[in-house]
């Protein structure tokens, strides 16, 4: 989406998020203080998206409570983490939407795949809700010139304005308008907010708006009907973003995690919970909504932990 896929842009920071070392557990949790203590000091890469946030977040609290130290650093997907966690300054992404772009990193043994993380990823274009209801073919993608006087702006150039995701997302908006010969210019909006913003105004105020987007994400919460609102194109089949045609719409994507070589063979709990984390785009849209609502990380993290023991014990193996 992501959200993508190459998609998100951060500036890089660190945030020592400390550890904690529990004593007196039930051996379910931890045998003893001395292993916990063997947990070690591991680092989770942070996208910035809200959805990933949620679920680094929650790994984060679930590893602290069993004796990792967890630092978080904010770095733009793809390439510069691969190559962050090739040098061993990160162990863990905790959702990716590449469909395999890490290949070359696992190939020199920097990176390990570790399975999929429960969430279904999907980008699309989407329109506001009120403009499916009142012109409900424009959802063919072979009915979009028909509209595209509607949708200029200031900025579009004469054509319908296409909101691209921010830099760094996956997006291949330009080659779909190429491909399918669209009235249309791509625009590139500078952050996942200003997505919001566009979809959020275009419902609100009754105006129109295309836009990129995804799921998992709480804006379908928001926004009722947005999710019956995407365009559709033929067909949902390459896996490739840097060879699809254009002539395709995204398709769905099982968000993957990855981790460091050296945290795969550590013997640690933390590479036991990543290689077992998994949970569904509904849990991961709860913490999100809460971190969105005001609530900290690591408090909307807790509150899931705490009503979902059975799937934390499950991930604790």
């Amino acid at each position: 989406m992501k959200f993508s896929l190459g998609r998100r842009s951060a500036a890089v920071s660190l945030v020592v998020v400390g550890a904690l070392v529990l004593a007196g557990c039930s051996s379910s949790v931890n045998e003893s203080a001395d292993e916990a203590s063997d947990c070690g000091t591991w680092a989770i890469a942070m996208h910035a998206w809200n959805g990933y946030t949620a679920s680094a977040q929650v790994v984060a609290e679930v590893a602290k409570a069993n004796g990792c130290t967890i630092t978080q650093t904010t770095l733009e997907e793809a390439g510069v983490t691969y190559d962050a966690m090739e040098a061993g300054s990160i162990d863990v992404i905790i959702e990716d939407w590449g469909g395999g772009r890490w290949k070359e990193w696992v190939d020199r043994g920097a990176v390990v795949e570790a399975g999929d993380n429960g969430n279904v990823g999907l980008i699309g274009m989407y329109v506001a809700p009120w403009m499916a209801a009142k012109y409900p073919d424009i959802l063919d993608s072979a009915n979009l010139n028909k509209y595209a006087d509607m949708f200029k702006t200031a900025d579009s150039g004469g054509k319908g304005a296409w909101y691209e995701g921010p830099p760094g997302y996956t997006t291949i908006g330009e080659k779909m308008i190429a491909a399918n010969k669209l009235n249309f210019k791509a625009i590139a909006t500078g952050s996942e907010a200003a997505l919001v913003d566009v979809l959020t105004k275009a419902e609100a105020n009754k105006t129109p708006a295309l836009a990129y987007f995804y799921t998992p994400g709480t804006l379908f919460i928001k926004i009722p009907g947005l999710e019956q609102s995407r365009i559709k194109f033929p067909a949902n089949d390459w896996s490739d973003a840097a060879k699809a045609s254009g002539l395709t719409d995204y398709p769905e994507t099982q968000l993957q995690k990855l981790m460091s070589k050296k945290l795969m063979d550590s013997g640690s709990i933390f590479s036991t919970i990543v290689m077992n984390f998994k949970w569904t785009n509904a849990d991961q849209n709860s913490v999100a909504a809460d971190i969105e609502g005001g609530m900290e990380p690591a408090a909307a993290a807790q509150k899931w932990i705490d009503a979902n023991p059975d799937t934390v014990a499950a991930w604790l193996g």
